[in-house]
């Protein structure tokens, strides 16, 4: 079993005629995911060099319309990503993905009023993530497919570099996972934790869980919160940016101590607190779930 994504996930790539949506599509394809369609307003009936085999429309109605498509990637410039997710939405995509970084706060205080409001029934991840991937099924998004092994671990995590390093330590240590989901660092974005925790909880695939944080904003403690509330399964953790100094952001745009809140310290102690396995360190990650698991 998985979430969010697998054998059925049927893809239109919004901006694929890009050089990053093109690249990445070629990486999906290859890994197996199910790519239906590209979407590039005024490039509809032009191919893709290397994607000629991937139909090219002007608007996501007609990639849900004539591809059958379900799920979206989206890898349009920041000023126009905000646009394609509500184009998205509005095609009655429900399951929306963007990878784009760089979207202007105030974009997307707009755009989650309008889902939150209309499409309520959408699932958005990111923006500034990295993706979500099923291994062996559906790959979307940048990460390196084949550090991915199959499994029961589902992961989330606020740090791309750090789910590549969750993963990989799991595959080493011969714990494949169920799904892993960057929900991204931003501070307005799509699913946060408890979203994602909720569907590992109800996942009967998913037997464990490892959870990837970092200092800034409060979704942290919430979700410990809502772990000790609601999840039965085993769950280890990481907060990254320890070290970093109040006031001075670290890397994502959400990764700021501000107002005497947000810091790594009192993460770790809402997620202990909790019954959490929390990691001292990025090194000890896979250690630190595959000991709690055994």
């Amino acid at each position: 079993m998985s979430v969010l994504v697998g054998y059925d996930t049927r893809l239109v790539v919004q901006g694929m005629s890009g050089s990053t949506g093109a690249f990445h599509t070629k990486q999906a394809i290859e890994y197996g995911t199910r790519v239906v369609a590209g979407v590039t307003p005024g490039k509809g009936g032009s191919k893709v060099a290397g994607l000629e085999q991937i139909p090219m429309y002007d608007t996501v109605d007609e990639a849900v319309q004539l591809a059958g498509a379900n799920a979206s990637v989206i890898y349009v410039p920041p000023p126009a990503a905000a646009d394609a997710i509500l184009e998205a939405a509005a095609a009655g995509i429900e399951l929306i993905i963007t990878i784009t970084e760089g979207i202007p706060a105030r974009d997307m205080v707009r755009v989650k009023s309008i889902l939150d409001r209309d499409y309520p029934y959408v699932q958005t991840v990111g923006p500034n993530c990295p993706g979500v991937i099923t291994p062996g099924q559906c790959k979307i998004g940048i990460m390196p497919g084949y550090i991915h092994k199959p499994g029961g671990v589902g992961v989330v995590s606020r740090s791309g570099t750090l789910t590549y390093e969750i993963v990989h330590q799991l595959s080493t240590l011969g714990l494949g996972q169920s799904t892993a989901i960057g929900i991204g660092g931003d501070p307005v974005k799509g699913m946060d934790f408890i979203d994602a925790l909720a569907l590992f909880a109800d996942d009967p695939g998913t037997s464990s869980i490892f959870m990837i944080g970092e200092i800034g904003g409060d979704s942290e403690e919430r979700a410990a919160q809502f772990i000790k509330d609601n999840v039965k399964k085993p769950v280890g953790a990481f907060i990254g940016g320890q070290t970093a100094p109040p006031g001075k952001r670290m890397g994502h745009a959400g990764a700021i101590i501000s107002g005497g809140k947000g810091a790594a310290a009192d993460k770790i102690a809402a997620l202990k607190a909790a019954g959490i396995a929390v990691s001292p360190t990025p090194a000890e990650m896979g250690k630190t779930l595959a000991a709690l698991i055994r």
